[in-house]
């Protein structure tokens, strides 16, 4: 069969990812391909005359059945192959009622598309000879009844060599090999001969692949199947039936999409420099604009150790800033650096967390184990989506709970996708006022409480197990007048803080606040549970104290389903220490920084700008920052103050990057590093609290990639330093250690074991050092499965409560504060914040009102006269991102558009409607983006996703991204925290035009591929 006798295809799918990979999938089909993108082209396409339609029925908008009998009804003999998502059946059944010849997952259609064609296409020729006249013919030239694998025959003979592999595996998702029916279409030794190759089954294997990111999730098992080092598909856990007790660790889109990720045609492929860079910074004002030119790795490093010394010579050691990376071992050891200092995902509950004894809620939880939650009766959701911001299994375990019986309540300003599958209730809040309602509460408890008609606090915990709470119990040496109850009653400022005086600063209404009081303190077992988000505000330092003080009030701590404290990030819905981890590296520490100067986050740019930092209470030193060095992470684009910290690269004389891709840290660099991924490395070793993951090496470095310590390693040759100091052991013995180190809980909870049995030949077939010893599994079982988990059930003994010895006994299991007790009144988190230098906080959980806060949207409070900014703006964790991982990605920009979210009140007022393009606009810059205009938003409020790449039109200065930090200014406050979810903001229609940024080209510096490929 000829070209021009095969069937022609017409590809219909509305989502261009999709599309735009199963065309590559179908680049060699001889018989044609065309497509459409919406119903009615379909529609005229397969009348105007095709053979094979292929689409996506489920995904235009109607049901898949009709919409398939609509294509019969104006197509009779068209054959229709119809891609489905995975489901348990009903799709699939729907499709073949709605007279679909065959169905492919849409998850499976890079490899399974091109078999189920082959067998359409044998029916669709065995018709076509039926019609035909000149059957003889046919046979005589093709015999296509007679090939077993006439698709094959045709498609092998395009060979694909590893080196174009990398340039279009990305599209495909790195699935190179399309298997089924003897198929393979993909990698291909080359002959001298130039004859075609014939197909080859590859010899594949199921590798676990490290999920690496930052994601705020569970950390969930990925697993590659590779072939000839090339990952062909994905899949996530399968390795024993799901359950709620013991359930799967199943990966989000995004842990799927991260083949895209590795392959993806934009990886950074080369050593590269600013075509407009000089030693000292030549035109520095070119930043972030700049061409880039190609150099070698002797070039680069020689360029990196060079600038080193030179700054170091000329301005000393403090002018050399470190964002992150492996790069401080070899600086530590050439004179020391400075670096910066303050929290990011924590806010403010990593400082106060712990000084008043609650605990930070990652290091140390203070909420029960997963099991446990399923005891609670009411479970209260205070700003935390863990649908998106802890992917995982975290909704599931809320789930469990859920279908125990418990009643869940959220509190947030977004009637958000958790609350949607769990919420019972929502009640919107402002953003920044968590503290007020909190209040609120308090004194509804106060006020309203008897002991013995009406109980509502807990006095016997409160006496026992608290200091502050009231003047009789005060720690020592601290003024009675200090205490918390007469704070609330407004004893000494005149201001009860009533649930009227909450409800005007918080925007719940007063009898929801009486309401919600009542119903914590009188239900018996309660969750009350938070994310780190309401502490993500400026001047939140006391926050989490007032949260602590409402568990303590209601004694929602130390007993089963009773809890209080941040269920987030790799402890959502499941506190209590590890019941498996791994042992440490074995990588010795090079030493104390010989400099001592840290920069607070929020003065970073500023500090470079001006000169000047906060070195400590009433305390301002000089600095002069002239280079910043990033060797992790995104700190242009995710410290707030963008705008500012984009003037600060183009003021230092030198800024270098270890990436993977040209982010927003590169792209404002003058040296850019191509470093390699985990899929590219020796191997990485992670978990959650019931899961430990061994994942190994799934490909050779890519390009030109080098390992982050190997350009260490390199730049400290340079510097003359002793690179076996810098660099001691090989990162395959630190894998091994992890592993050998690794402990499990013993099944009756009496203490650890060694997880992993190691004999002499594991160690010398994996060709490191150490001890032989017996584990609770194999080495091999270990490295081949990539994952143990330990299961939990009902009663078993590795449950855990937090706080539970301490409320029996607070006396005999004290607490690491100074009191031993859990501090409503707490000196040291006073000091703290003093000696940050920033201001001042009361030891007692105080209002105090958010810079950029709810408060200043007014001009006038008094009168309630709005300003140039009248809206509240807070970030979230979005779906398609971790942080800003990812944001690079086609297919998950398309999935998950980067939208601004608004409520109707706010939009009708502006003239919008979902999809206009919008100019958000704040004290520190703009953004423009496309609103999405929702009622599940409360009025007042606005939302964006956060970690978008920025990308500044240099025109306008507005950044059309969406990056948040462009709106958000660097304002140090209290202990030095970032205050993302505290900005005021105003919105106007932008009349210009903004495309979806799924369709922006990627960042491709150099296109194609190296000889090394």
């Amino acid at each position: 069969m000829d070209a021009r006798q095969f069937p022609s295809l017409l590809l219909a799918a509305p989502h261009r990812w999709l599309r735009e990979t199963l065309l590559q999938v179908l680049q060699a089909w001889p018989g044609g391909v065309t497509t459409a993108d919406n119903h009615d082209a379909l529609l005229v396409a397969a009348k105007a005359g095709t053979d094979i339609v292929v689409l996506t029925p489920f995904a235009f908008g109607m049901h898949g059945a009709d919409l398939l009998r609509e294509v019969h009804r104006v197509a009779p003999r068209v054959r229709m192959v119809a891609l489905i998502p995975d489901d348990d059946g009903d799709y699939r059944l729907a499709a073949l009622r709605g007279g679909a010849d065959a169905v492919v997952y849409e998850s499976q259609a890079d490899v399974d598309l091109l078999p189920t064609l082959q067998t359409v296409t044998r029916a669709e020729a065995s018709r076509q000879l039926r019609r035909r006249s000149s059957r003889a013919r046919w046979v005589k030239e093709e015999r296509p009844m007679d090939n077993p694998n006439p698709i094959a025959e045709l498609l092998t003979e395009r060979h694909v060599s590893r080196r174009s592999f990398i340039k279009w595996s990305a599209a495909l998702g790195g699935a190179a090999a399309l298997a089924g029916g003897g198929l393979k279409f993909g990698l291909e030794p080359l002959k001298s001969t130039g004859a075609a190759p014939a197909a080859v089954a590859g010899t594949g294997e199921w590798i676990t692949a490290a999920c690496w990111h930052n994601c705020g999730g569970h950390r969930c098992l990925l697993k590659a199947y590779v072939v000839d080092g090339v990952v062909q598909r994905v899949k996530t856990d399968d390795t024993h039936p799901d359950s709620v007790d013991f359930p799967q660790n199943r990966a989000c889109a995004r842990g799927r999409s991260q083949r895209q990720q590795v392959f993806g045609p934009d990886r950074l492929k080369y050593p590269m420099v600013r075509k407009h860079w000089a030693p000292g910074g030549g035109d520095k004002s070119l930043r972030g604009r700049d061409e880039w030119v190609r150099i070698s790795w002797d070039e680069a490093l020689n360029i990196l150790a060079s600038e080193i010394k030179r700054v170091k010579d000329t301005y000393g050691n403090e002018s050399i800033m470190v964002t992150g990376g492996d790069i401080t071992r070899a600086l530590t050891l050439y004179g020391g650096y400075t670096t910066t200092w303050g929290t990011t995902s924590w806010g403010t509950w990593f400082y106060t967390g712990p000084k008043t004894g609650l605990g930070d809620g990652l290091y140390a939880t203070s909420h029960n184990d997963r099991m446990d939650l399923r005891n609670s009766q009411l479970v209260v959701m205070w700003g935390a989506n863990p649908a998106w911001s802890s992917q995982g299994n975290p909704t599931y375990f809320y789930q469990a709970a859920k279908a125990a019986g418990a009643k869940f309540i959220f509190i947030d300003p977004f009637y958000n996708d958790s609350a949607m599958i769990l919420a019972d209730e929502w009640i919107p809040i402002r953003p920044a006022t968590d503290h007020a309602l909190a209040l609120g509460i308090a004194h509804t408890l106060i006020t309203e409480d008897n002991p013995k008609t009406n109980p509502l606090i807990d006095w016997d915990f409160l006496n026992r197990c608290t200091v502050g709470f009231d003047k009789d119990h005060m720690p020592a040496g601290a003024d009675s007048k200090e205490n918390f109850r007469d704070y609330v009653l407004g004893t000494q400022d005149g201001q009860a803080k009533t649930a009227e005086w909450a409800a005007e600063i918080c925007g719940v209404h007063p009898d929801r606040i009486r309401a919600l009081a009542r119903e914590i303190a009188q239900t018996r077992r309660v969750a009350l549970l938070t994310g780190w988000a309401p502490a993500r505000v400026n001047n939140a330092d006391a926050w989490p104290q007032m949260f602590m003080t409402l568990g303590c009030m209601t004694g929602h701590i130390g007993q089963p389903g009773r809890m209080t404290g941040v269920s987030c990030w790799e402890k959502s819905a499941n506190g209590g220490p590890d019941l498996v981890a791994a042992g440490g590296s074995g990588v010795a520490g090079v030493g104390d920084n010989p400099i001592k100067t840290v920069v607070n986050n929020n003065e970073l740019w500023d500090a470079v700008l001006t000169g000047q930092y906060t070195a400590g209470y009433k305390s301002v030193k000089p600095i002069n920052i002239q280079m910043l060095y990033h060797g992790m992470g995104s700190a242009l684009n995710q410290k707030v103050g963008l705008v500012k910290g984009i003037e600060a690269h183009r003021k230092v004389e030198f800024v270098v990057s270890q990436t993977h891709f040209l982010t927003t840290n590169a792209k404002y660099s003058d040296l850019v590093l191509p470093v390699t991924t985990q899929w590219e490395r020796e191997g990485y070793v992670k978990g959650n609290r019931e899961v430990l993951m061994w994942a190994r090496q799934i490909t050779p470095p890519l390009y030109e990639a080098q390992d982050d310590m190997w350009v260490v390693r390199e730049v400290a040759t340079r510097l003359g330093l002793d690179v076996a100091k810098v660099d001691p052991l090989p990162l395959k013995q630190q894998v091994f250690n992890q592993i050998a180190g690794a402990k499990v809980a013993k099944v009756d909870g009496s203490g650890q074991e060694p997880l992993v049995t190691i004999s002499e030949a594991d160690m010398a077939a994996m060709g490191v050092t150490g001890k032989p010893q017996q584990g609770r599994i194999s080495l091999a079982q270990f490295r081949d499965q990539g994952i143990y988990q330990v299961q939990r059930r009902p009663g078993d003994r590795l449950g855990y409560i937090a706080f539970e010895a301490f409320r029996k006994d607070p006396e005999a299991n004290k607490l690491k504060t100074d009191s031993g007790k859990l501090e409503i009144h707490c000196k040291s988190i006073a000091e703290f914040v003093k000696n940050s230098g920033f201001d001042e906080v009361r030891p007692i959980p105080t209002y105090n009102k958010a810079t950029e806060g709810y408060e200043d949207t007014f001009t006038d409070w008094a009168h309630k006269i709005k300003g140039g900014f009248p809206l509240q703006l807070y970030t979230i964790h979005y779906r398609r991102r971790t942080h800003s991982v990812f944001d690079n990605l086609p297919w998950l920009r398309e999935a998950f558009p980067q939208e601004f979210i608004m409520n109707p009140v706010d939009a009708e007022a502006r003239g919008l409607k979902t999809g206009d393009i919008v100019r958000i606009t704040s004290r520190h810059g703009s953004v423009m983006r496309p609103v999405w205009v929702t009622e599940r938003m409360m009025p007042g409020v606005v939302t964006l996703g956060e970690g978008a790449w920025s990308q500044i039109d240099e025109t306008t200065g507005i950044c059309q991204a969406g990056a948040t930090n462009t709106l958000n200014g660097a304002i140090a406050t209290g202990q030095g925290h970032q205050g993302w979810n505290s900005c005021n903001v105003q919105v106007e229609k932008y009349d210009g035009t903004l495309e979806p940024d799924a369709t922006w080209p990627q960042r491709i510096v150099f296109p194609g591929a190296s000889n090394h490929v």
